[in-house]
């Protein structure tokens, strides 16, 4: 079986979730990723463990500086030429499926395994499908995607099976009771987490500088951990003096330039504010957490925003756009959340109803089903 993904982790995690379940149930099976040779993929996988290839593929910039210019003309010659890289990688390694989860590195891969007969799956976390899912649409056997709502934006929906997406199994080694007795918060406190990313975002955590503030002027009436990013964390005293936040008296209060306990932070939040992420967005869903997000503008597509709203039109979660937000509307939408049980309660269940805690069962079952089958 082969995996091909990359770009970002969102749609390496799924398809490394993926390999560690097939290998579980079929300790028998050979299994190779294949991604770009210079996109974060390789350092994920092989970190991992799994055997890792490479083709030459490099995606498209949206610009005409000179530079950009010509990494597209750099990014041409790798799709005319990666075509005969993904067939010679396939006869070197003859698989049975070929399974993508995203990221352009996935195209030559796909689109190869389709004409040489051997079947071909695609898994899209994000709501709306990106330009190489869009591109394999054709290509793939079998669809899957994260929520029933995803459906329509396809152009063959009878391929379409909507199993959810894969979320790390650390996040439910705890209760919520148990997370949130290790990590010292069970004092009645509701907790709060955000994050927008790991390198973070200088802008929101500007808002949420203003937002600890306002939280240490009130009494710390919740317990706050926010993670500021690599490239965030320099600037956050700054932005904390300009803020006046002073949080020496409030240890409920608390930054840190990464999140390492993530899984036991997300099991015990009552809150979450953060970007809209694929990955995020799969755990806060399984996790039935309460949310506020920000969508990124920076991403191509605007994906973030549709996957927010996916979250916000069902209820689980309130979105506002960064043009939009505060650090004082974000703690006056924090306190009407939390303050309010019956609110909390039925975002928590709205939340929950659009997520998926056996995505990877969901997705072995189908791509068993369709290497079992064995024809187009």
């Amino acid at each position: 079986m082969i995996f091909t993904c990359g770009g970002t982790a969102g749609h390496v995690n799924p398809a490394l979730a993926l390999a560690m379940l097939t290998k579980e149930r079929r300790p028998d099976s050979e299994i190779l990723f294949v991604g770009a040779h210079r996109g974060i993929e390789k350092q994920l996988i092989e970190a991992a463990g799994w055997p890792f290839r490479a083709v030459e593929v490099s995606n498209f910039h949206r610009s005409f500086q000179p530079k950009e210019i010509w990494h597209n003309i750099v990014s041409l010659k790798n799709f005319l030429c990666s075509p005969r890289e993904a067939r010679a990688l396939l006869k070197e390694f003859p698989a049975d499926l070929v399974v993508g989860t995203g990221g352009y590195a996935s195209y030559p891969m796909i689109q190869a395994a389709s004409k040489l007969g051997i079947p071909t799956a695609i898994h899209e976390s994000n709501a709306i499908p990106g330009l190489t899912t869009k591109l394999l649409e054709n290509h793939a056997d079998l669809i899957m995607v994260g929520f029933e709502e995803c459906r329509k934006n396809y152009r063959h929906p009878d391929k379409v099976l909507v199993t959810g997406t894969p979320v790390r199994g650390d996040f439910f080694l705890l209760t919520k009771k148990e997370a949130r007795k290790k990590l010292g918060m069970d004092d009645g406190k509701p907790l709060i987490v955000s994050f927008f990313g790991s390198l973070g975002a200088s802008e929101m955590n500007r808002q949420i500088a203003r937002f600890l503030a306002l939280e240490a002027k009130d009494g710390a009436p919740f317990h706050h951990v926010h993670g500021a990013g690599a490239i965030g964390w320099p600037h956050m005293n700054g932005y904390l003096s300009e803020a006046k936040a002073d949080l020496s008296g409030t240890p409920e209060l608390e930054v840190r330039e990464y999140i390492q306990n993530m899984c036991e932070l997300m099991r015990a939040a009552d809150l979450v504010i953060c970007r809209a992420g694929a990955s995020t967005i799969s755990e806060l869903t399984a996790l039935g957490v309460p949310a506020i997000i920000i969508p990124s503008p920076n991403v191509v597509g605007n994906h973030q925003e549709h996957n927010a709203r996916v979250l916000a039109d069902a209820g689980g979660a309130v979105m506002i756009l960064e043009k939009d937000s505060s650090g004082q509307k974000l703690y006056d939408t924090s306190c009407d959340i939390l303050r309010g049980q019956d609110r909390r309660k039925r975002m928590s269940a709205a939340m929950a109803s659009l997520g998926s805690i056996d995505a990877s069962e969901k997705i072995y079952g189908a791509v068993m089903d369709l290497c079992r089958s064995g024809q187009k």
